[in-house]
């Protein structure tokens, strides 16, 4: 008797550390629920899930284990019942049964569920063992079709809202290119000064302040003298210089062409 008694509260001391453990994750599941809702996801929810069935399959464990006696051959019977406060329940039941009345005991001393409840459950019983076994394979097929069609939807829905962020979130611009646009137009970056092919025309500095007119190669024209054919007088500055055909004579006269310095450096 000793042995089955030493062994009876161990088994009873191994279920109560099971039974708070499950309690304590009920009451942050029911607080997580009451006061997170608005910022609880759903993986939080399926880790609470996994939790409890976890610790349920424990407690389950622990009570068809081998050492733990049978419980249903243990008989609880209330020896004293009072209406007055007692401390004592109170810190054991943290403060959920101030008394041990006859009000509370056959409520907490309950073997079986309510009488409610069990009709319910016994109802059930009879209607699933009423179904054929053809008929209850048709209304499982139905439910797992209808659960496809809800799981395709839901991952239609995940894709489209994926590839519309994607669009949202595309650039539809270089950054660097409109810099070098910007850096081109506003400071003349990366443009080159040459002058592009068939251009006769001076080109005027870029520096501010700057009035000198670079002549090309071009500038130089080469003008026919008369009773020389294969001479050429060349332009110099702008001004042509003409001969009368005797050497070392100053020139009658000048013929000046002067170019206008406002021209366009680039001719069309």
């Amino acid at each position: 008797m000793q042995r089955e008694e030493k062994q009876l509260e161990l088994s009873l001391e191994a279920l109560i550390s099971q039974v708070a453990d499950l309690k304590n994750s009920l009451v942050s599941f029911i607080y997580k629920l009451e006061n997170e809702y608005d910022r609880l996801t759903w993986p939080s929810v399926l880790d609470s899930f996994a939790l409890l069935s976890g610790q349920l399959n424990t407690l389950n464990k622990v009570l068809k284990h081998e050492k733990t006696p049978l419980l249903r051959n243990q008989v609880i019977i209330p020896l004293v019942l009072s209406p007055d406060r007692d401390e004592e329940i109170m810190r054991q039941t943290e403060g959920r049964v101030p008394v041990f009345s006859h009000e509370v005991v056959p409520d907490h001393l309950r073997t079986k569920p309510d009488p409610e409840v069990e009709e319910q459950e016994k109802q059930l019983s009879t209607d699933a063992a009423r179904i054929g076994a053809d008929v209850a394979q048709k209304q499982i097929q139905n439910l797992n079709k209808m659960c496809l069609n809800l799981l395709e939807k839901i991952s239609k829905e995940e894709r489209e809202s994926e590839s519309g962020g994607l669009r949202q979130n595309k650039q539809t611009y270089n950054s660097a290119d409109t810099n070098a646009l910007v850096a081109a137009v506003a400071f003349g970056k990366g443009l080159s000064n040459r002058r592009p092919p068939g251009g006769t025309g001076p080109v005027q500095s870029s520096q501010p302040g700057a009035n000198t007119i670079i002549t090309g190669t071009s500038a130089m024209q080469q003008v026919q003298m008369p009773g020389a054919p294969n001479q050429a007088q060349p332009m110099l500055g702008g001004v042509q210089m003409t001969q009368t055909g005797q050497p070392g004579k100053m020139p009658s006269s000048i013929k000046t062409n002067i170019k206008s310095a406002s021209m366009h450096p680039y001719q069309r």
